[in-house]
């Protein structure tokens, strides 16, 4: 039976705590070090398969596996099978990983290229991998994430995510797992859009700049009082308007 081995190595929490160590024990600013990264990489073992074709491939399903495609520049592509329970902590996740998938006792550096569903039962027809090749330029989505506190939230403000994921184009030896976007400056009724991402060395973003990542919403509550007030200051202009037409009258009388 196929088995998938999830590699959130010890390593990545071992680094983590070292650096928290170090960072928590020194009066000197080390910036380089908050920026270690361990992306998290899953292992797949696949069958390869020598027969293609729309009859193979549902001759795969049928028996319960889900075809593949490794995909490979200037390589020929590796055609295999994979369980459904294999690959599900990669298809089902909303983070990106990379993959090591080994085919024949041949390991392939790889990142999930596309995934199929079945139209009704929703669940994986056929996956496609590519592999990594450094100094080729590779496009994939990776999450946006976002760190700071926006003090328009603090100020009762609604934080409200556009969207989740971020196209990005660089080289395997540059890849990261996540894009962050700084909030701690993003006022009540102000939104952030892509062209606010500083983005790490190495990383082109490929979303337009203009479109919108986040915003803080005023609630309805907060309008409400907004309105209240302004009907309550417009309300006293008025009597003190009345109260100085009175007392041009009275004047007039007493002439």
């Amino acid at each position: 039976m196929l088995t998938v081995f999830v590699k959130i190595l010890s390593l990545r929490s071992f680094l983590k705590n070292e650096v928290n160590q170090i960072l928590s024990n020194t009066n000197v600013g080390l910036p380089f070090l908050k920026k270690i990264t361990v992306m998290v990489t899953v292992s797949i073992n696949g069958t390869e398969r020598t027969e293609v074709g729309k009859k193979a491939i549902k001759a795969v399903r049928k028996a319960g596996l889900i075809p593949c495609v490794l995909y490979s520049k200037g390589k020929e592509n590796v055609h295999f099978t994979v369980h459904p329970q294999d690959v599900r902590d990669v298809v089902y996740t909303g983070e990106f990983k990379l993959l090591e998938v080994t085919v024949n006792g041949n390991a392939h550096r790889c990142i999930l290229k596309s995934t199929d569903f079945h139209p009704v039962k929703d669940t994986v027809s056929h996956i496609d991998f590519l592999e990594l090749q450094d100094g080729h330029p590779i496009k994939v989505e990776v999450p946006l994430r976002f760190e700071g506190v926006s003090p328009g939230e603090r100020n009762g403000g609604k934080f409200q995510q556009s969207i989740r994921w971020i196209k990005i184009k660089t080289k395997p030896e540059m890849l990261v797992d996540e894009v962050v976007a700084d909030i701690s400056t993003l006022m009540l009724g102000q939104s952030i859009r892509v062209r606010d991402i500083v983005a790490p060395e190495g990383i082109e973003i490929m979303n337009s700049v203009t479109l919108p990542i986040a915003s803080v919403v005023v609630p309805r509550v907060l309008k409400e009082e907004d309105e209240e007030t302004e009907e309550g200051e417009d309300a006293e202009g008025g009597e003190e308007g009345d109260g100085e037409s009175g007392e041009g009258k009275e004047g007039g009388k007493e002439e």
